[in-house]
């Protein structure tokens, strides 16, 4: 079968589904569809809301022919599939049984619109007095972790946040380090890298390799383990104003997420260094309202007497 006969096939079960049209709504986020055939849509800045059932040999079809589109086979000796969307770049993340008692599946789409940080502040994500620190920030080249619990809206938020860096400061060359393809910039002058684990190519392989792109600001989509300790060194050394996302439940807590992942390549953390070098914190998360920046800290130095980050929070 052609490509074209096979993204015409994706396409036809994606409308047999039902869910074509919401891949084309701009305010669209996720799409979910639990074992017990109930479609749930999220839009941007609220909570999820029930869609329509699903037939589940329809859900079944849409997961076969995605599966073909990528070349593999999901079935209940392989009943997990993740991949990327090849007609549009979203996020597919899907299992069948006997894993689950039905086909389910969440679909995190590829943004068709970057929603401004002035889209957060009219939306009530965030307040006034966190969108100004956000904006200090990036005009004074802060180092920024975002942090967040899974689905939090951490990606959404480094959109928002590159989008104003590439509007401030039109001229910087912006290098983006990511596992999937979620992060998009208008910056002019970008180059994005991928890991590529059959190449044995990581995240700490991109960030020596991003060293020697000459960056201004270096974007990293999600800090996950050992390259925590490359990126600060990359930042600290004349390349500072970048941006990373990491998993946990409230910012102070990031920096202690950050610690755990550069102890898995050196014997200790060295909390000055952190501190020294993420200059501020944003966490957001998601609540029954929708997703909400909760906290935003600056980071000011290491206690002597405790050894605890000194933080200043704006609520």
């Amino acid at each position: 079968m052609t490509q074209s006969r096979i993204l015409a096939s994706v396409q036809h079960h994606l409308k047999t589904v039902g869910i074509d049209h919401y891949l084309s709504d701009d305010n669209v986020t996720e799409i979910m569809l639990n074992p017990d055939g109930n479609l749930w849509i999220e839009r941007f800045g609220q909570p999820c809301q029930l869609s329509h059932p699903v037939l589940p040999a329809a859900a079944h079809s849409l997961m076969n022919a995605i599966a073909s589109s990528v070349n593999t086979i999901v079935d209940s000796r392989s009943p997990i599939l993740e991949c990327e969307l090849l007609t549009d770049g979203s996020r597919f993340e899907g299992t069948m049984p006997p894993i689950v008692p039905n086909v389910s599946f969440t679909l995190r789409k590829k943004a068709t619109r970057i929603f401004t940080l002035e889209d957060y502040l009219a939306s009530q994500i965030m307040t006034q007095a966190q969108y100004d620190a956000v904006i200090h920030a990036i005009r004074h080249h802060q180092n920024i972790l975002v942090v967040g619990g899974t689905a939090s809206g951490k990606t959404t938020l480094v959109n928002a946040l590159l989008q104003k860096m590439a509007t401030l400061f039109p001229d910087e060359r912006h290098i983006i380090l990511e596992d999937t393809n979620e992060l998009q910039t208008s910056a002019k002058n970008c180059v994005v890298f991928r890991t590529h684990p059959t190449a044995n190519v990581g995240m700490r392989e991109l960030l020596r390799a991003t060293l020697r792109y000459r960056p201004d600001r270096i974007i990293v989509g999600e800090v996950r383990g050992g390259e925590a300790l490359d990126l600060l060194k990359a930042w600290n050394t004349g390349h500072s104003g970048g941006i990373a996302t990491i998993h946990a439940n409230s910012a102070p807590l990031g920096l202690a997420r950050l610690e755990q992942c550069i102890e898995e390549v050196a014997n200790k953390a060295n909390p000055h260094m952190i501190a020294a070098t993420v200059h501020t914190l944003v966490f957001i998360e998601k609540t029954q309202q929708g997703r909400r920046v909760r906290d935003i800290c600056t980071v000011s130095g290491v206690d002597t007497e405790n050894g605890s980050y000194l933080t200043q929070s704006i609520i």
